[in-house]
């Protein structure tokens, strides 16, 4: 037995125990090196005339032995001699196919994808083997060498046995894994299985070049069974050789190759999505990287999108063989619903191949993979407008987070995307849609933010601007109040190729919640009578605040409002939409709360009650009334009151 060098057994046993983290992948890369061997007698076939092939009969074989524990990989691709079964596997880390590849490197076109890079592929199969035995016969040679391992001490090498690839033609590779028993630590029985092996095959390297063969089990029905006892079986088994993997990509193929059938298809069985996708994007880029991309945006979302446990990514293959099931860094959180796969030959994977060395190269793929959705996004919102709103109602809220978990940085990118539901219009609008149909005068988006459009529109600060012919933002998410504090503005740019708004410039327009005090939308008549109103009652408002003590920084004349005798307001930094959010958090206790202002609407007779009390000197009337209307402007704002019995009480007083 010919031993590891010291240096060598230590490096073995990093590779088997250490390099991989998934067991399963052992059958990926042995099915990668016979790929390479295939593709390496394909080259040969088309550089020398003496080598002639059938390119049909070239295939890959996998067999397992449930009894003696054994799974076997075979390839009639160029096998190797003695001298390069030592070169190659007796050498730890040393790649024949990347030497192939280097040597090479200007004659290899589309016809080949050589896998193999850095050597260490096959010795992962002893993270499932006791022992390894590998039979090759070159091709154009007469005799077969068998190497063996058990991974630990060292390696034979010697002429293979009787029957073992010695007949006319009998080129290639065999690698024969005899599998560890399984215990509680470690299950390998999985692998000795139809169900197993297919799975493996399917998952890891379906889209491989070359087919991937194995006897599997038919049924059929038996003839004339009417012929047969009750008790026997109406259907005979047999052993049939098939195709297990699909071998052509379908994102390798242009899109005017696909049918959207196909692409329908693909989407449903690979993603387990009972629904055809709403969008499908196919690219191919070329360059300093090149890979294929093929990315779909689902019609409906999984039921655990905004789950803790729900992970992003698209499928990672190079090279035709998958990498990583979920690469996240290929998407960023706000696109995390879209599905898809990306395959580039120009990754730099680490020595497992489960993960990629260098990030830069990922960050440049994942660059283009958020235009593509963008583009695809914006294209969706301008030709097919109700299609896009459907898309936004499953999936919007993740384009909200990507705004405000950004503090706002990611709005350029994102805020022509996002849908508010227009208190004037009474349909969805996007924020550019709203800017060009602001009427003169006003500088802000004005929204407002609850837990239903039915409520919000009916609050006296909404239904006051639309009445003054301004639109307001319905806003019913729980995140809305949130990124609107993040974006603070939103930047239309200039108008181009649009004649109804031709002209229109590029600006800055602030984001303003209508329930904030002091917003300036009424007349200059309306301001000239509510700041005549507040001089004349200053001492009717500071009786109030101090009926009202801590409940209110303020108690004041709106000119906004139009009907409502009252309203709440709020100063400062924190919504009553945020305060309400915030309440419902883990700490509640320590949630910031609103500032709140109680506005008047000095144009209602319930005015006109007020400074009556006021005038008559009559404290006890004047709380109630004051408790009374700060109490119904809070159930009108959707808010609980902050004592309900004394609410009650009021009332009936009133009565």
């Amino acid at each position: 037995m010919k031993q590891f060098k010291t240096e060598s057994k230590k490096l073995l046993d990093l590779m088997i125990n250490s390099i991989y983290t998934n067991r399963e992948i052992f059958l990926r890369e042995l099915v990668s090196n016979a790929s390479d061997a295939i593709d390496k007698l394909s080259f040969a076939a088309l550089t020398d005339s003496s080598v002639s092939i059938n390119q049909d009969d070239l295939a890959i074989r996998v067999a397992f032995d449930k009894d003696a524990r054994t799974i076997t990989v075979s390839d009639n691709g160029i096998g190797m001699s003695a001298e390069e079964l030592e070169e190659n596997l007796g050498t730890i880390a040393h790649s024949g196919s990347e030497a192939f590849k280097a040597e090479h490197s200007d004659a290899q076109g589309d016809a080949m994808d050589i896998i193999g890079q850095f050597g260490v592929g096959f010795y992962s199969s002893f993270m499932v083997a006791e022992r390894v035995r590998v039979v090759s016969r070159a091709f154009g040679s007469d005799q077969a060498f068998a190497w063996e391992s058990d991974g630990i001490e060292g390696y034979t090498v010697e002429p293979a046995a009787a029957g073992e690839r010695d007949g006319e033609g009998d080129h290639g590779t065999d690698v024969i894994l005899y599998l560890r028993a399984s215990s509680e630590a470690e299950d390998t029985d999985k692998f000795l299985s139809e169900w197993g092996l297919r799975d493996l095959i399917k998952r890891y390297s379906n889209y491989v070049r070359h087919p991937i063969q194995m006897m599997v089990t038919k049924s059929e029905p038996v003839e004339n069974p009417e012929d047969l006892p009750e008790d026997a079986p109406r259907y005979v088994e047999h052993q049939e050789l098939e195709t297990i993997n699909s071998m052509t990509p379908i994102w390798k193929k242009r899109q005017s190759e696909v049918e959207q059938d196909d692409y329908d298809e693909f989407y449903k069985s690979t993603f387990h999505d009972w629904s055809a996708p709403a969008r499908t994007i196919s690219f191919h880029a070329e360059g300093s990287i090149s890979y294929d991309a093929l990315l779909f945006i689902p019609s409906e979302a999984p039921f655990d999108l905004y789950s803790k446990d729900y992970e992003k990514g698209l499928a990672l293959y190079s090279s035709n063989v998958l990498i990583q099931e979920k690469c996240a860094d290929l998407l960023p959180d706000y696109y995390n619903f879209v599905r898809g796969v990306v395959d580039s030959p120009d990754v730099t994977l680490n020595i497992s191949r489960e993960t990629l060395q260098q990030n830069r190269q990922l960050r440049a793929i994942a660059k283009r993979v958020e235009r593509k959705i963008k583009s695809e996004l914006q294209t969706m919102l301008v030709d097919d407008r109700e299609a896009y709103e459907k898309f936004f109602e499953n999936f919007g809220r993740g384009i909200k987070f990507g705004i405000y978990n950004s503090y706002g940085m990611n709005a350029g990118e994102l805020a022509d995307l996002l849908l508010f539901w227009s208190a004037k219009e009474e349909k969805y609008v996007t924020l550019r849609e709203y800017a060009l149909a602001m009427p003169e005068g006003l500088d802000k988006i004005l929204y407002a933010s609850g837990d239903s459009r039915e409520r919000l529109a009916k609050l006296p600060a909404v239904t006051g601007a639309v009445k003054r012919g301004y639109d307001v933002l319905l806003c019913t998410a729980d995140v809305d109040e949130f990124m609107i504090q993040a974006m603070r503005t939103y930047h239309m740019d200039a108008v181009a190729g649009d004649a109804e708004n031709a002209g229109v410039d590029a600006r800055d327009l602030e984001l303003a919640n209508v329930s904030t005090a002091n917003l300036d939308l009424a007349t200059d008549e309306e301001k000239q009578e509510a700041e005549k109103a507040t001089k004349d009652n200053q001492g009717l408002f500071d009786a109030m605040a101090a009926k009202l003590q801590d409940k209110v920084s303020a108690v004041k004349v709106s000119a906004n409002l139009t009907d409502a005798p009252a309203c709440i307001a709020t100063e400062g930094p924190i919504s009553l939409e945020m305060e309400r959010v915030m309440m419902q958090g883990p700490d509640a206790d320590a949630a910031p709360r609103a500032q709140r202002v109680l506005e008047l609407n000095a144009s209602h007779p319930v005015f006109d009650k007020l400074v009556a009390a006021q005038e008559a000197g009559d404290e006890e009337k004047l709380a109630l009334y004051a408790s009374l209307l700060y109490d119904q402007a809070l159930l009108v704002e959707g808010l609980p009151v902050d004592d309900p019995v004394e609410f009650a009480k009021n009332v009936c007083a009133l009565m």
